[in-house]
């Protein structure tokens, strides 16, 4: 049977975060990929210049076709930056009696740019992440979601990862990328144990679309049949290796995207 997730999130003009980078990613990870789009960017590797929502109703039907025709095995969920899409996608999901949710808390991107409105995140924290298998935290993330002082230690990760498990999802990945050590470490949590996930930090700008990257591996994985440790530590993996061999593209001026076909292209 084939492999097929969705993702559920907002498109990058520019290709290299968002619908685009999940599509690539479950592409080159061995899955078929489906769409939802929640918005529209007009954005590039140096910024976002526009944001164009797309109405609840119109995603509720995206998420209606997707699921009344396909057999979805997996579902990622990115971008949705305003309250009316948080609804439709949690009802929608509720409607489909949707499995093996990862959800990346969309809020800022790797330009700056504010992608979630902060009236949003209350109903987010309410109605979506309860839903979740996985939450993918970056460190600024996890931060506003806890409403505490970006972590400095795994110590600190691990406090707001429970904390943001005390919402109600079965796991969070909070993801240790922005941080400043030799390794890159992310930390999956849930209520019996933690799980390391180290990688060497790679020094490039080239990190547009990371986040997305490692969400939507980790729905290709449980599209698969992994279980969600082996799956993030796929994810881990694939990731890692799409950031080293981002300096082989040449993409724009500003933060470039990561090299999702590096096995692929020579």
């Amino acid at each position: 049977m084939t492999a097929i997730a969705v993702t559920i999130a907002g498109s990058d003009s520019s290709g290299g975060a968002g619908i685009q980078a999940d599509l690539k990613t479950f592409g080159a990870l061995g899955v078929y990929g489906a769409s939802v789009i929640t918005a529209l960017t007009a954005q590039n590797t140096q910024g976002v210049t526009a944001i164009h929502d797309v109405p609840a109703d119109f995603i509720a039907a995206q998420i209606d076709a997707v699921f009344n025709d396909l057999d979805i095995g997996a579902v990622k969920i990115g971008m949705l930056s305003q309250v009316p899409a948080i609804k439709a996608v949690a009802a929608g999901l509720t409607r489909h009696d949707a499995e093996n949710i990862v959800l990346d808390p969309v809020m800022v991107a790797t330009s700056g740019d504010r992608l979630l409105a902060v009236v949003a995140i209350a109903v987010l924290c309410r109605d979506l992440i309860p839903r979740a298998l996985v939450v993918t935290p970056n460190l600024h993330e996890a931060a506003a979601l806890t409403d505490l002082p970006l972590a400095r230690s795994e110590a600190e990760m691990e406090a707001q990862a429970r904390n943001i498990l005390a919402l109600g999802p079965r796991s969070v990945l909070i993801k240790g990328g922005h941080g400043d050590s030799a390794e890159s470490v992310d930390l999956l949590v849930d209520a019996k144990q933690v799980i390391r996930l180290v990688a060497p930090r790679i020094k490039t700008r080239n990190t547009h679309g990371t986040g997305c990257t490692l969400s939507s591996a980790i729905a290709a994985g449980l599209a698969k049949g992994l279980e969600l440790t082996a799956a993030a530590r796929e994810a881990k993996t694939y990731v890692t290796a799409a950031i080293k061999a981002a300096d082989k593209l040449t993409v724009g001026h500003g933060h470039g995207p990561l090299n999702h076909f590096h096995a692929y292209w020579r």
